[in-house]
C-alpha cells in the first residue's frame, strides 16, 4: 500500500494572486522522491544538524498566457511540442534551503532567470538534486549541491519529458541516465498544410471492445506519425560534470527504473501498431533488463495491442502485469499474472498469481503468493515478512495479508478483512524505513510492524500509531490523539526507540504546522514551522460539521459555515443557502453514513468551493453527503435519481431546523460529477431556487460503456442511462442554471461537447440557462484571469437569483 507522504501548501499573501510554497524534508538516509513528499527515514538518530528542507516556490494561478501555448494531444497525452514537455505542467519558480532547526531560509544560488523548475530528485547519496527548467526551445537538465545550496546547469535544453520524468539517477550518484532528443529529428506533420494521403479506416473482428469514452486519442496516420516523432529518444549517461555518452539508441521509451542494486535497468518500450479508441499506456509494450554497459540481459515481457478488455471494473490483461523491482532484494523483479484470464466473470478459487524472477533471469520465475480477489498491491520488508492486499470492487472488499515470499507453502495469514468504505475499520497505513539499498520496506523493530491511521470514529478524528506483533498478530496502541479543538495528522515515525513522530497540527483558524511529537510522552512538541494565518478575513467565520439523517435512516453530514459575528442564539436572520456535493456510491447503509469530515480543518478557500461566499453573506454547506446505495445485487445506479433528492431534502431540512435559512433561497452546485449532479436535481425537484453545474456530462448515451462507477453498458440498461441523463428530460427543467465548462476539458467523458449541447437543448426549450466556456482550460481551471471570471460570473448569477 502507498505508504504515508506529506503533501503540503504554504500560502503567503491575499486570498486571490498569492504566491505559494511547498516544503519538503530530507535528512541523510531519506531523499525525497518528489515535491512536496516527506520521506524520512527512522532508523536513523534526529541529528538536526544534517536535516535539511527544500522549499520551493510557485505562484499560486497560471495566466491564460501560460495556457496558450502550442500543444498536440496524442495518444491520450497533451505535450508542447516546442519544449517537449507536458502542457499541462506546473512549474515552480524558485528554491531555498533550511536547516530543520534553523530559523532562516538560505537562498539557492546559481538559478536560471526566470526559471520553470520541474521533476526534482535528490540524488542516491543525498548530497545533490536535480531538477529540469523549461526554457522556450526545450528542458534543460540542472543539479542542485546542497553543501553549497548552488545550482548549475548540466545540458543544453535537449530533454524528452514528453513522456513525465526525463531523467533517473544511476546508483553511484555520480552520473544521470537522460532522456534526450533524437538530433536532426524529423519535422512534425501540419494537418492543417499537409494533404492526406487517403482516408481514415478502422476495422473491427467481432470481437467484444467495451472501452471508456477518453479523451485526446489518435485520430489518423498524421497523428501517429507525430506520435511516434515526439515520444521517440536516445537514452544518455550524464555525468555531474556534464560530459555524456550515449547509453541506449533511440526508441519509443515510456519508463525505465534501475535495480536496488543499481546493476540492471528495467525499460518500458512503446511499440505498433497503435490504436485510436485507447490511449498510448494500452499500446504494445515490450519490458526489457539491461546492464550497466547497455547489453541486454533478458526480455521480460511483450504485452500485446490491449483494445479488448473483458468486462467489468476487476478486468486485467493478461499476462504479466506490474512488473517491477523487489525492494529488499539487489536484483529481483516482480510481477503478477491473472489466472482467471483477467476476466472477473469466470468463477475460480485464486484470481491472481504473483512471481519473483532473480537476475539475470537464466531461471524460471518462482510463485510466491496467490490471491483469491485481485491482486492490488504489495509492501515488502525482509527475506520471510512482506504485506499483500486484493481486492473485489463488486463488494467493496479488502484483505491484508502477512505472508513469508521465502515459502509459498506457507500459507498467507489475513490480518486485515474489511469493507474498503468502511472507513472507522480501517487499520491504517504501514510504516516504512529505508533500507540499504535506498528503498523503503517495512518498519521492523522488535519482531513487531507499525500502523499509522487516521482515526475516524462515530465521536470524530483521532489519528493512531499501532503496534503489531509479527508472531501473536496482537495489536497495541502506542498512541492516539486526543484533541477536540484542533486536528491532528501523524505523517511517519523518525525514531522508534524515542517515540519521535512526525505531525501536522491545525485548527479552524491556525494554518497548518509542523511538530515532532514524542508519543512516549504525549505531551512533548517541538514545532518544525511557524506559519501563520493568511486568510485573516475569514477567521471569525462560523464551521461546524452537522450530522442528520435521510429520510430512510441513512446517516449524512455537512460541513457548515456562517458569516462572521451570525447571530445564532438571539434573532436568527434567515440566510440564503449554498450546498456544494459530490455523490458517491455504496453498497451499504453503515459505510455511507460514516462521516469523514473533521470540523477543526483550517478552512481554506480556493476558487473550486462555495466558502467564498460565507464573506457576502450566504450560508454555506460545503461537501454535503450524497450517498447512493445499492445494497446486495441492487446496483446503485438503480435508484440514482430518488436518492439524489433525499440527500438534498435532508440536507435542506437539517439547516432549516437550525433556524439559519430561508429554504426557498437555497442554491446547490458542483464539479463533474457534482454538476451532473446538480442538473438532476434542479430538473427532478423543486428544492432550489438555482445551481450552479461546471464541467459535467449531461447526456449518458455518449459515455455508453460505462460511468463513473457503473460497469453495465448503455445497451444492457437503457433505462438507467436515459433516465440518469438530464439531456433526455431537458423539456422539464425550468430552475435557473449556469453552466461552466472548460474549453480544453480532459477527462473521460466530460467533453467540452457535453456543455455545449445541453445547453443548446435547454435554450431551445426555454429554460432560463447562461453557459460560460473558459478559454484554455482543462478539466480543472488553472488561469487567473479565468478564475477571476469565474467568481464574477458565480457571484452576479446568486445575486440574481438567490440573494436578491
Amino acid at each position: 500500500m502507498k505508504k504515508t507522504l506529506l503533501t503540503t501548501c504554504f500560502f503567503i499573501a491575499s486570498y486571490v494572486g498569492f504566491s505559494q510554497e511547498n516544503i519538503t524534508y530530507q535528512k541523510p538516509s531519506a531523499p525525497i522522491l518528489a515535491l512536496a513528499e516527506f520521506e524520512r527515514a527512522p532508523s536513523v538518530s534526529m541529528d538536526t544538524k544534517k536535516v535539511y528542507m527544500l522549499l520551493t516556490y510557485r505562484d499560486t494561478y497560471k495566466t491564460l498566457d501560460d495556457l496558450n501555448q502550442v500543444e498536440m494531444r496524442l495518444g491520450g497525452l497533451r505535450i508542447n511540442p516546442a519544449t517537449n514537455i507536458s502542457s499541462t505542467i506546473t512549474y515552480n519558480n524558485n528554491l531555498k534551503i533550511r536547516k530543520i532547526r534553523d530559523k532562516v531560509e538560505t537562498q539557492v544560488k546559481g538559478l536560471p532567470n526566470n526559471p520553470r523548475i520541474a521533476y526534482i530528485s535528490w540524488s542516491p547519496d543525498e548530497t545533490k538534486v536535480a531538477f529540469t527548467n523549461t526554457v522556450s526551445s526545450g528542458v534543460e537538465l540542472w543539479v542542485l549541491d546542497i553543501a553549497s545550496a548552488t545550482a548549475s546547469k548540466l545540458t543544453n535544453p535537449i530533454l524528452n519529458a514528453n513522456m513525465g520524468m526525463p531523467y533517473t539517477w544511476f546508483r553511484d550518484g555520480k552520473h544521470i541516465l537522460v532522456k534526450q532528443l533524437v538530433p536532426q529529428r524529423p519535422a512534425l506533420i501540419d494537418d492543417k498544410k499537409d494533404l492526406p494521403k487517403g482516408p481514415v479506416v478502422s476495422t473491427a473482428d467481432g470481437k467484444v471492445s467495451q472501452n471508456r469514452t477518453y479523451q485526446d486519442l489518435l485520430k489518423n496516420p498524421t497523428d501517429e506519425a507525430n506520435f511516434e516523432n515526439l515520444i521517440t529518444s536516445e537514452y544518455h549517461k550524464v555525468s555531474l560534470d556534464g560530459s555524456s555518452t550515449l547509453f541506449k539508441k533511440a526508441d519509443l521509451y515510456a519508463s525505465e527504473s534501475f535495480s536496488p542494486d543499481g546493476n540492471y535497468l528495467l525499460t518500458n518500450v512503446i511499440k505498433k501498431p497503435f490504436s485510436y479508441i485507447i490511449p498510448y499506456n494500452r499500446f504494445p509494450i515490450t519490458t526489457e533488463v539491461y546492464d550497466l554497459k547497455a547489453n541486454l540481459v533478458k526480455i521480460i515481457n511483450e504485452s500485446p495491442l490491449n483494445e479488448v478488455m473483458p468486462k467489468g471494473f476487476m478486468a486485467v490483461k493478461k499476462g504479466k502485469r506490474s512488473i517491477s523491482w523487489r525492494n529488499d532484494e539487489p536484483s529481483t523483479l516482480f510481477f503478477v499474472e491473472a489466472l482467471d484470464g483477467g476476466d472477473p466473470a469466470i468463477k475460480v478459487d485464486y484470481r491472481d498469481e504473483a512471481f519473483l524472477w532473480k537476475a539475470p533471469f537464466n531461471t524460471e520465475p518462482v510463485s510466491i503468493l496467490k490471491t483469491p480477489q485481485r491482486f492490488a498491491g504489495i509492501t515488502w520488508g525482509n527475506a520471510t515478512t512482506a504485506i499483500a492486499y486484493d481486492n473485489w470492487y463488486d463488494t467493496r472488499n479488502m484483505k491484508t495479508y502477512l505472508f513469508n515470499p521465502s515459502n509459498s507453502s506457507e500459507k498467507p495469514k489475513v490480518i486485515n478483512d474489511r469493507n474498503q468504505q468502511d472507513i472507522y475499520a480501517d487499520p491504517g497505513n504501514f510504516e516504512t524505513k529505508k533500507n540499504e539499498y535506498g528503498r523503503y520496506v517495512l518498519a521492523i523493530e522488535n519482531n513487531n510492524l507499525y500502523l499509522i491511521g487516521d482515526g475516524f470514529t462515530k465521536e470524530g478524528q483521532f489519528p493512531f500509531v499501532d503496534e503489531l506483533n509479527l508472531n501473536t498478530l496482537q495489536k497495541k496502541r502506542l498512541y492516539q490523539s486526543n484533541y477536540k479543538d484542533k486536528k491532528e495528522e501523524i505523517l511517519s515515525i523518525e525514531d522508534f526507540k524515542k517515540g519521535e513522530v512526525l505531525v501536522q497540527i491545525q485548527s479552524k483558524t491556525e494554518f497548518p504546522n509542523y511538530y515532532f511529537r514524542n508519543i512516549k510522552s504525549k505531551d512533548k512538541i517541538t514545532p518544525i514551522t511557524t506559519f501563520a494565518n493568511p486568510f485573516q478575513s475569514i477567521k471569525n467565520v462560523h464551521k461546524e460539521v452537522i450530522k442528520y439523517k435521510r429520510k430512510d435512516g441513512v446517516e449524512l453530514s455537512g460541513t457548515l459555515y456562517l458569516p462572521a459575528n451570525y447571530d445564532r442564539v438571539g434573532k436568527k436572520e434567515k440566510l440564503p443557502l449554498l450546498i456544494w456535493a459530490y455523490p458517491e456510491e455504496f453498497k451499504d447503509k453503515n459505510s455511507a453514513g460514516q462521516n469523514n469530515k473533521n470540523a477543526n480543518e483550517f478552512t481554506f478557500p480556493y476558487y473550486g468551493s462555495f466558502v467564498y461566499w460565507v464573506t457576502k453573506g450566504y450560508a454555506v454547506l460545503d461537501d454535503a453527503s450524497f450517498p447512493i446505495i445499492g445494497e446486495g445485487k441492487t446496483e446503485p445506479n438503480d435508484t440514482f435519481i430518488p436518492q439524489l433528492v433525499a440527500n438534498a431534502e435532508a440536507a435542506i431540512d437539517a439547516v432549516d431546523n437550525l433556524g439559519y435559512i430561508n429554504r426557498k433561497k437555497v442554491a446547490v452546485g458542483g464539479h463533474s460529477y457534482g454538476a451532473f449532479m446538480t442538473a438532476n436535481l434542479l430538473t427532478h425537484s423543486n428544492l432550489f431556487a438555482c445551481g450552479i453545474a461546471r464541467s459535467g456530462a449531461y447526456n449518458r448515451t455518449l459515455t455508453p460503456f460505462g460511468f463513473q462507477s457503473e460497469q453495465r453498458n448503455y445497451w444492457e440498461v437503457p433505462s438507467i442511462y436515459n433516465g440518469m441523463s438530464p439531456f433526455m428530460t431537458a423539456d422539464k427543467m425550468k430552475t435557473p442554471m449556469l453552466l461552466v465548462h472548460g474549453e480544453a476539458d480532459n477527462n473521460p467523458g466530460t467533453f467540452t461537447l457535453q456543455t455545449e449541447r445541453y445547453f443548446q437543448a435547454l435554450k431551445g426549450l426555454g429554460a432560463p440557462v447562461r453557459m460560460v466556456i473558459l478559454p484554455k482550460e482543462s478539466h480543472g481551471y488553472a488561469a487567473k484571469e479565468n478564475i477571476f471570471h469565474l467568481l464574477w460570473e458565480q457571484e452576479q448569477f446568486l445575486d440574481k437569483y438567490l440573494k436578491n
